[in-house]
């Protein structure tokens, strides 16, 4: 699958599968409002690494936007209205961040789209997300819509099983997945991040993961 992706272009699309696909640098012209609004998330709700029902520390770190956001401990998988570290809601949506979920499910094909949560996640070098299935939100035909930013990763794409063959999938700063309708239940994961620099956010990379949980 290399030769797929060794020619994209800004401006350009992949179609990863009939409802799946990843619009290279769709992202780039609100880099910076997006870098802004994920300041001020963190300001409020601090990253954290959280814990697993089965007691294991999640390598990623992250935090969350919207009504609702996803929570992980001993009680299992869930959304949750308030940040159980502060008791508080979860910062709101911002405008920047509702228009691009927006723009970029249209392009893919999804109209309408109104998210209302976001993942943020913080990968630092080394930093893996094992393939899952993104299996807590009511609505599972919605699409995910997923926003990178900083340090290059390689996203793998898979079938509706685990053991299904996975694509491997170069992602670049500014690059947007989105997928959803009847490959919404795909499999899917990220494999270590490479260790490097980028200008924008040195030995980071940021995930924004749109949803429609509710």
């Amino acid at each position: 699958m290399s030769d797929l992706f060794a020619a994209h272009h800004h401006g350009t699309r992949t179609d990863l599968a009939a409802q799946a696909c990843v619009l290279h640098g769709f992202a780039l012209g609100v880099v910076d409002a997006l870098l802004a609004d994920i300041r001020a998330i963190e300001a409020s709700a601090p990253f954290r690494h959280l814990v697993t029902p089965g007691g294991h520390v999640m390598q990623v770190a992250m935090t969350n936007a919207g009504t609702f956001g996803w929570c992980s401990d001993r009680r299992g998988y869930r959304y949750d209205r308030l940040d159980p570290q502060s008791g508080k809601p979860w910062p709101a949506l911002t405008p920047a961040f509702l228009r691009l979920a927006a723009d970029a499910a249209r392009e893919a094909g999804f109209d309408g789209y109104v998210p209302d949560a976001c993942l943020v996640n913080r990968y630092a070098p080394g930093t893996r997300l094992s393939l899952h299935q993104d299996r807590d939100e009511d609505d599972r035909v919605a699409p995910i819509v997923s926003v990178s930013l900083g340090l290059p990763a390689t996203f793998l794409f898979g079938g509706f099983a685990r053991s299904d063959k996975t694509v491997r999938v170069p992602l670049t700063h500014g690059d947007v997945v989105v997928w959803g309708g009847s490959d919404r239940m795909r499999f899917h994961g990220v494999l270590p991040v490479k260790p490097g620099r980028h200008d924008a956010l040195g030995e980071l990379r940021l995930n924004l993961t749109f949803r429609k949980a509710r």
